[in-house]
């Protein structure tokens, strides 16, 4: 049993008979009255993200997770499969178990939580960053480099990121996993 001083991004709990992640929190100590936590939490069976506020001192139940190392094959409709790098064991997972999918390329080596005790797969933890290729987007203009403008372009796992005017197809950009956003162009 854990208490709400352990509370930190990325630990799993157990909470109204399912399993949760914590995504965000913050600690608040109004000047009147007890303090408490605020917490987003991300249900790791059903991908739901619900707001919850635990008050100072109290008791949660942390969830054991072990974390191994897999390289995305494949997507097949709604499940993606996974190779593990160290002995090539094959799982599949759903894509509501996946924070990112639509940044996901195939050959990425991403971290995939187990719960420690029955061995079942939690969640996967995309890099910070990856880089991908500019499918399309409209041409770029010379000289549009002093303005924070930008376009939509598709990259090659087919999601959308807002860029910079400057931007052109073929490109290579660093998307960051946590917000989809573009973060600088790749030479």
């Amino acid at each position: 049993m854990a208490n709400t001083s352990d509370i930190r991004k990325g630990l799993c709990i157990r909470y109204n008979h399912d399993i949760f992640k914590i995504i965000e929190f913050l600690h608040v100590k109004p000047g009147k009255g007890p303090a408490f936590v605020r917490t987003k939490l991300k249900s790791v069976t059903t991908g739901k993200v619900i707001d919850n506020t635990f008050s100072a001192g109290h008791k949660i139940e942390d969830v054991r997770v072990e974390t191994r190392s897999y390289q995305f094959l494949y997507p097949e409709g709604e499940t993606f499969h996974f190779m593990n790098t160290d002995d090539y064991n094959q799982i599949t997972l759903e894509k509501n178990q996946i924070d990112a999918a639509d940044l996901l390329k195939e050959g990425e080596v991403v971290k995939v939580m187990f719960n420690a005790e029955d061995g079942l797969p939690l969640s996967v933890e995309m890099p910070a960053s990856v880089v991908l290729e500019i499918t399309h987007t409209e041409p770029g203009v010379k000289g549009n480099t002093a303005t924070n403008a930008t376009k939509p372009a598709t990259v090659e796992t087919g999601a959308k990121v807002n860029v910079p005017l400057f931007i052109n197809e073929g490109d290579k950009i660093k998307v960051g996993t946590e917000k989809g956003d573009y973060i600088e162009r790749i030479k």
